[in-house]
């Protein structure tokens, strides 16, 4: 793909190389801060590490979308599906290195004996269930919002938001590693078992959807703009973009994580509410924006296509690392530990993520549909900061139970769809691209 006059008055150059220089700026103050270290207050610090990981992912973000121009169907997928997550692996490895050297020193209580801050263990934890539940609440929602008011501007009626018959096959691995979840909350640790299961189903869903015919990537924003320049010099920025972004990360992530702890303890602030929440908002912002652009621009079974298949990563690689992670600080093959709060969580979690699945049962969401996971997630959010700790436990379970409920008659309802889907799922992606020929 090569430059073109048509091409470069399309995608407004001017337009995207200020996004792409306010992504550097950015993250500039982070890393002048950090090379230089100066010692700021901890909220300044976390705000300015905070940004400067958030320029960094949408540098990944544009620099993967152009990546898939120039590389293999197999290795792109296997190389996006890493980069897609690694602004939360960085934060979530940073935790579980830390939990892994916090049980050597203290046990499975994870915590100096009378510790008043969360423990790693329970933080490493946090994040990873924080942008599991952004994802599905805010991120499957706001794709059908989007085209729902677009179409209402065009006098246009909304039905739902369709996903093609070939996205079965994110579907169905979702499918298999949200019913694997389900058992994590009946467990006190997570362990290299369970990493290689969801590992496992990761490497299934690869080797899946690498054979999926070549297609040509529908590229948005700055991504299309760097699209539009000559083959080495789109691959050159590809490459500056990627080591330019990856040092940032890893670089600030540690220190992103300290901040962020030490901000809830200066601020009287949960750090467990702010490395659940904040930490991953940082890290799902490019995703989140990527598929509000396909929405807008009514491409919508893109836009949530790619949020299913970012899911798929969450839900499999992100939290398969984890164990193994921890057991490289531990030194062994103790794994990460669960307490009761973790368990409420990866209950809640695992809940959500089984009623949206079923919810796409029909490879459709309606309007009530979107409606129900967003306020479902925002009525647990918003209970959870006003409930007393002494019911928290019920909360969260009830939650659980209504998510559980409605995914149940949802099935009922249509169960006769779920054999196709599997079938849809487990054929190679070419078959199921020809099977209504």
């Amino acid at each position: 793909m090569t430059s073109t006059s048509e091409d470069l008055h399309d995608v407004h150059p001017a337009r995207q190389q200020f996004s792409l220089g306010l992504a550097l700026l950015l993250t500039l103050p982070g890393i002048l801060v950090r090379v230089f270290d100066i010692h700021l207050s901890d909220p300044v610090e976390a705000t300015l590490f905070g940004l400067a990981i958030v320029g960094s992912a949408f540098m990944l973000s544009w620099a993967a979308e152009v990546a898939q121009l120039d590389i293999s169907a197999g290795l792109a997928i296997a190389v996006l599906a890493f980069i897609t997550v690694l602004p939360e692996y960085a934060v979530d490895m940073v935790f579980a290195w830390k939990a892994g050297h916090a049980v050597t020193e203290f046990g499975p209580a994870c915590n100096p004996p009378g510790a008043t801050v969360a423990s790693p263990c329970s933080l490493a934890l946090a994040n990873m269930t924080g942008a599991n539940r952004l994802l599905i609440g805010i991120g499957w929602s706001m794709v059908v919002f989007i085209a729902w008011y677009r179409l209402r501007q065009r006098g246009e009626r909304f039905v739902a938001v369709q996903l093609q018959r070939s996205n079965s096959i994110e579907l169905t691995f979702l499918a298999l590693a949200t019913l694997y979840s389900m058992t994590l909350p009946l467990k006190s640790t997570i362990n290299l078992f369970d990493a290689m299961v969801l590992v496992g189903i990761f490497i299934a869903y690869t080797i899946r959807i690498a054979t999926a015919p070549a297609e040509e990537p529908h590229l948005v924003g700055p991504a299309r703009y760097i699209g539009t320049f000559t083959v080495s010099g789109r691959r050159w920025s590809v490459v500056g973009l990627f080591l330019f972004a990856a040092t940032v990360i890893l670089l600030l992530a540690e220190h992103f994580a300290e901040a962020l702890v030490a901000t809830g303890l200066t601020l009287g602030v949960s750090e467990f509410l702010l490395v659940q929440w904040l930490a991953p908002l940082a890290s799902e912002a490019p995703e989140l924006l990527v598929a509000g652009l396909y929405a807008w621009r009514l491409n919508t079974a893109a836009g949530l296509g790619t949020l299913v298949s970012s899911k798929v990563n969450q839900w499999t690689l992100l939290v398969g690392t984890l164990p193994i992670v921890f057991s490289i600080a531990f030194g062994g093959f103790h794994g990460l530990p669960v307490d009761a709060h973790q368990r409420e969580e990866l209950l809640l979690t695992a809940s959500q993520s089984v009623f949206a699945v079923v919810t796409l049962i029909s490879l459709s969401i309606s309007l009530p549909e979107a409606l129900g996971l967003f306020g479902l997630f925002w009525a647990q959010f918003l209970l959870g900061a006003i409930v007393p700790a002494e019911y928290a436990l019920v909360e969260r379970v009830g939650v659980s139970a209504v998510y559980l409920l409605l995914a149940a008659w949802i099935v009922m309802k249509s169960r006769d769809r779920l054999p196709q889907i599997f079938r849809d799922g487990f054929r190679t992606p070419h078959a199921v691209l020809h099977a209504d020929d």
